[in-house]
C-alpha cells in the first residue's frame, strides 16, 4: 500500500470514530528538501501522525502547527527555512538548505469534498489525475486549500471556483497530466490572483508475474511493499493460489495462451516471465509482442535462453521490432551481484523503476546535478 493510501485508510478510521484530524501537505520546495512537493501527513487530535513531510526534522513543529490549525478551525500556511542552521525549531545543521511551504487543512467530515475525500476519489481511479491546491503566500489571506481534482479530459470533482480560476486550473491540470510534472505558480484572473500547486497522481504500476514459484512469492511481497498492483499467473493450481500469495495480490490459474484474457494492460503494465518453464514463457512472450502498450518485459534466465527464444520466433516468421527489443530485458534485473531470490527481486524491481522513470541506474554520488528535478519547483506566472 502506498503512503497516500495508508493516510486515507487511517482517515477513514478516524472518521468512523469521530476523531478530528488535519491534513498537512508540502506545497512547495525552494532549494533542497528530503521530501518533494506533494508529500503529506495526517495528524489527529491526539497528536498521532500518519505519513511524513520530511525526514523527521519538521514533524515535531508541524504537529504543533497542525493542532493549532485544528483548534482555530482554519487552513494555515507555514514556511520552514531549513537553510537556517541556527533555527532550533526544526533542528540545526540539517544540510537540506531549502525553503518549504506546508499547508495545514483541518478536515470537516460533513463536507463531501473535503481534502481527504477528494484524495480518496483520486486513488480509486485507474487513470492519471491532477490534484489542485490553492493558497496564498500572504498568510493573512484565506488559504483555499485542496479544492479539486481533474483528469486529462477535464472531468472535475471538487468545489465551485470563480470562472477565471476554474478555466486556468483546467488548462494547467491537463498540462500537468500530459507532461507528468508538477506546477507551482500564480494565476492571475479578472477576479484576482491565486497561488496554486498542482500535482499528478498516477495509478499504481501493474506488475504481472508469469510464474508462481518461490522466487515469485518473494518478488510479489517486495512489489506490494512499493504499493504496486501485483498479478500472478501460472498453469499450476498447486503453485498459483491465495495461500501462497497473500495480501492484495491477484492470482490467476491459466494456460499460457490464455494468460492475457483476464489482465487489463495499460502503459504502466510490466511483465516478468519467470515460470521456469521455457515453453510457457515463450508462449506468453508471443502474446506480449502483440501488445504495444506494455512498457517492460523481463525474462528470467541466462542470455542463451533469450537468444533461443529470438531464434525460434524468427523460425516461425515472427519479427521482433526494435521497439519491442528495447522493452525486453533479458536477463532481467540490474547487475548488483544478486544471488538469493530476495536479492534478485531487488535487482528486478530496481530495473523496472529505472525504466519507467527513464533514469540511469547509477550511484547518486556520480550525479553532478541535484538528486530531484528542481525544474518543477520553478515559479510560473499563469495568465489566461
Amino acid at each position: 500500500m502506498r503512503e497516500l493510501e495508508v493516510i486515507l485508510s487511517h482517515y477513514s478510521q478516524l472518521r468512523s470514530q469521530g476523531v478530528r484530524c488535519v491534513l498537512a501537505t508540502l506545497v512547495h520546495v525552494e532549494g533542497s528538501s528530503y521530501r518533494r512537493a506533494g508529500a503529506r501527513m495526517l495528524v489527529d487530535e491526539y497528536g498521532n501522525i500518519t505519513g511524513a513531510i520530511s525526514g523527521g526534522c519538521l514533524e515535531g513543529d508541524a504537529l504543533r502547527k497542525a493542532l493549532y490549525a485544528l483548534d482555530v478551525g482554519k487552513n494555515k500556511l507555514v514556511t520552514y527555512d531549513t537553510s537556517d542552521e541556527d533555527d532550533a525549531v526544526i533542528g540545526a545543521q540539517l544540510g537540506c538548505n531549502g525553503i518549504i511551504q506546508v499547508l495545514f487543512e483541518p478536515i470537516d467530515y460533513s463536507d463531501r469534498d473535503n481534502p481527504c475525500e477528494l484524495l480518496k476519489t483520486v486513488v480509486e481511479q485507474e487513470v492519471p489525475m491532477a490534484i489542485c491546491i490553492v493558497f496564498d503566500l500572504d498568510k493573512t489571506q484565506q488559504q483555499l486549500g485542496t479544492i479539486l481534482t481533474a483528469d486529462e479530459n477535464g472531468a472535475v470533482l471538487g468545489r465551485e471556483l470563480p470562472e477565471g480560476l476554474h478555466q486556468a486550473v483546467l488548462i494547467k491540470t491537463k498540462e500537468v497530466i500530459t507532461k507528468n510534472t508538477l506546477c507551482f505558480g500564480e494565476i492571475e484572473t479578472d477576479e484576482g490572483s491565486y497561488f496554486v500547486f498542482i500535482q499528478i497522481h498516477r495509478p499504481p504500476l501493474n506488475l504481472v508475474l508469469v510464474g508462481a514459484g518461490n522466487d515469485a512469492q518473494i518478488l510479489a511481497q517486495q512489489a506490494e511493499l512499493l504499493g504496486w498492483k501485483v498479478t500472478v499467473t501460472d498453469g499450476r493450481p498447486t503453485h498459483a493460489n491465495k495461500e501462497r500469495f497473500v495480501g492484495s495480490c491477484q492470482v490467476i490459474v491459466t494456460k499460457p495462451e490464455e494468460t492475457l484474457k483476464n489482465i487489463n494492460i495499460d502503459q504502466r503494465s510490466c511483465f516478468v516471465l519467470m515460470s521456469h518453464n521455457y515453453n510457457y514463457d515463450l508462449s506468453v512472450l508471443k502474446l506480449l509482442l502483440e501488445k504495444p502498450k506494455i512498457s517492460y518485459i523481463g525474462i528470467l534466465g541466462p542470455s542463451k535462453k533469450y537468444d533461443r527464444m529470438l531464434n525460434e520466433l524468427a523460425d516461425e516468421g515472427i519479427v521482433v521490432s526494435k521497439a519491442d527489443l528495447a522493452k525486453i530485458h533479458a536477463p532481467v534485473g540490474l547487475d548488483i551481484g544478486a544471488e538469493t531470490p530476495a536479492e534478485i527481486g531487488l535487482s528486478i524491481l530496481a530495473e523496472i523503476q529505472s525504466v519507467l522513470t527513464n533514469k540511469e541506474a547509477r550511484p547518486l554520488k556520480q550525479k553532478t546535478e541535484p538528486i530531484h528535478d528542481t525544474t518543477t519547483n520553478k515559479f510560473q506566472k499563469i495568465t489566461l
